[in-house]
């Protein structure tokens, strides 16, 4: 992939409906396949069909059911649903112990540097850096460009590299950079990327602008929320405490709407109500476009869906019991902070859906029912959950279903997509929401030690998810689960915001911080990437092998190796590609 960094994505071009005319006669008198002549690209259009060709590498598929360069598109997920959720404890692997087996050394971390996954996520991200390259190159050359929409296209080219070299960063820590500039192709992973990131979300918060005329466009908000969590990750927390304070009080998403909580949850996981007032930058996707394909359906999420159910296929990513309990809460409704596993949701780990079970009674954070299918409890309109007969394999995979990527049966013909052999769905791909960004704003605050250590931002969490708003409610007709709901709640919700001065120093408000995360991002990529960076992998991940390894056997006897599982191998592909015979410009990650 490194040595074949400068070539053209041709195909960018296309999709983006660069070559006009295709229905005319002259479409047919075409130059060499392969190829277009620069003069078809560096022009006005040709830029910005190269830049609509950045953004579509988000979701790192180059076509129907593929990522770039090959590999399943669950391989490069743009959710990072394999290497943040099942790596991180929020999920099983799910389906059943054989299918996709290269999943299971990531969720054990046995992991080398041949798992096939992890060269597909490579090479996705990649794509993506060579796309905005090519921008930036082509807005230089384009004649018929103003200075101001040259700078326009490279601002927003230079966001989407910085996002690209960000997720290869956090994954693999040493990486080798390359621009719009870099001629020899071979270059080292051991120079530290992170200034040339920052570099990137600099620029495009400089120069962007606040409001886009095209809906999934980044605007200048963006770009200061992900430069801020740039500082986050590296400890620059003075920095990004200034910076995220000015998001917070200032944003506006690309609409020119005041960023802000949405009433209810699962507004940021329905494409109904998607590009809301919390979307920060999230990638977006389209079911039934025309082209009978779910390329632009989030096919990053096609196994996702409960077995043998109505979606059909195909039983993957599971939430965990470790998840599922750390949304128990106390008589006063707060989180058990330490001891969540000993106050367990109850759940139907191998009982029959034809066999009796009893619904958990005690106190429950909604975020559990929007974010876990769990037998009794509506799953959004399609019947209350059945337990066992919708698990292809509880066994290795647990009770539970994955929930925040499924569409509603009431707008499945709009925002479904059934044109492949697993679904679809046009919902949006959260990368940054205005809840994560509260929280890394607390995070900032906890570690500087200032104001209330972030206790505030935290309680307007949790205020949402307090809100009846956005609670679970029961069918009014099981049997006829698209005809409404009533007014009773499915579970017995309780949740309260923290008191005042409850943050009395910063480990417990780091602590606080770091668990209301898991409850409100899981399942959305992140928990793996965080538990890292705050050196408490080993810690959080032995609970989550001890809970789940006794009854389900994916994750019995894993343990986690710290100072090397932090970060994933350097896909030995890419080490060969890079190597004379004798040595490689690329170096191994430590321990592998």
């Amino acid at each position: 992939m490194m040595k074949n960094i400068q070539r053209l994505s041709v195909c960018a071009l296309v999709a983006a409906g660069i070559i006009q005319g295709s229905c005319k006669k002259a479409y047919l008198q075409q130059p060499v396949l392969g190829a277009l002549p620069s003069a078809a690209i560096n022009t006005a259009a040709g830029v910005d069909g190269l830049l609509i060709g950045a953004y579509s590498a988000l979701d790192g598929q180059q076509g129907t059911n593929t990522a770039f360069g090959g590999g399943g598109p669950w391989e490069a997920a743009a959710d990072n649903w394999v290497y943040g959720s099942v790596a991180g404890g929020d999920a099983h692997k799910g389906s059943s112990g054989t299918d996709q087996p290269a999943i299971n050394s990531i969720a054990r971390f046995s992991v080398d540097a041949s798992n096939g996954f992890l060269n597909s996520k490579w090479k996705a991200d990649y794509e993506g850096i060579t796309r905005c390259n090519n921008v930036i190159k082509a807005s230089a050359a384009a004649k018929d460009m103003t200075d101001v929409a040259k700078t326009q296209a490279v601002a927003q080219a230079r966001f989407l590299r910085g996002h690209y070299y960000f997720d290869l960063k956090k994954m693999f820590n040493n990486v080798p950079y390359v621009d719009e500039t870099t001629t020899n192709f071979v270059q080292s992973n051991t120079t530290d990327i992170w200034p040339k990131i920052e570099d990137d979300f600099k620029f495009a918060y400089a120069n962007l602008p606040e409001i886009q005329a095209q809906i999934g466009r980044v605007n200048k908000w963006a770009a200061a929320a992900y430069l801020a969590k740039s500082y986050l990750y590296e400890k620059k927390y003075t920095e990004a405490d200034a910076l995220f304070t000015t998001v917070i009080t200032t944003g506006k998403n690309s609409a020119g709407v005041a960023y802000d909580l949405t009433a209810n949850y699962f507004d940021n996981f329905n494409a109904a109500t998607k590009n809301n007032k919390e979307t920060v930058f999230a990638v977006q996707q389209a079911a039934n476009d025309g082209t009978n394909t779910i390329s632009e359906a989030n096919n990053g999420d096609m196994l996702n869906y409960p077995y043998n159910s109505p979606f059909g296929c195909c039983g993957f990513f599971q939430p965990t019991l470790d998840l599922a309990n750390s949304f128990r809460t106390d008589a006063t409704g707060l989180p058990y902070l330490d001891d969540y596993n000993s106050h367990p949701v109850a759940n139907d780990q191998g009982i029959a859906s034809t066999s009796p079970f009893t619904l958990d009674a005690g106190n429950l954070d909604p975020r559990l029912d929007w974010t876990v299918g769990r037998r009794g409890i509506p799953f959004l309109d399609w019947g209350n959950h059945p337990g066992q007969g919708w698990i292809r394999e509880q066994s290795s995979a647990g009770p539970y279903s994955a929930k925040k990527n499924v569409y509603f049966q009431a707008t499945k013909g709009t925002y479904g997509d059934s044109h492949s052999w697993a679904p679809g769905n046009a919902n949006q791909i959260n990368i940054i929401r205005f809840a994560d960004v509260l929280l890394m704003a607390a995070e900032v605050k906890a570690q500087l030690g200032t104001g209330d250590l972030g206790l505030a931002y935290v309680n307007r969490v949790r205020a949402r998810a307090a809100n009846p708003a956005g609670f679970v409610y029961t069918y009014k007709n099981a049997a006829n689960p698209t005809g409404g709901y009533t007014t009773t709640p499915a579970a017995k919700y309780v949740v309260s915001q923290y008191p005042g001065g409850y943050f009395s120093g910063k480990a417990l408000a780091l602590r606080a911080i770091y668990f209301e995360r898991k409850l409100e991002l899981a399942m959305e990529g992140h928990r793996f990437f965080d538990i890292s960076r705050w050196g408490i992998a080993q810690q959080s991940l032995a609970t989550y092998f001890n809970v789940d390894g006794k009854v389900i056997t994916d994750v019995k006897g894993a343990s986690f190796t710290p100072n090397k599982n932090e970060y994933y191998p350097i896909p030995q592909a890419q080490i060969d590609l890079e190597s004379d015979g004798k040595t490689s410009a690329l170096k191994q990650n430590p321990g592998y």
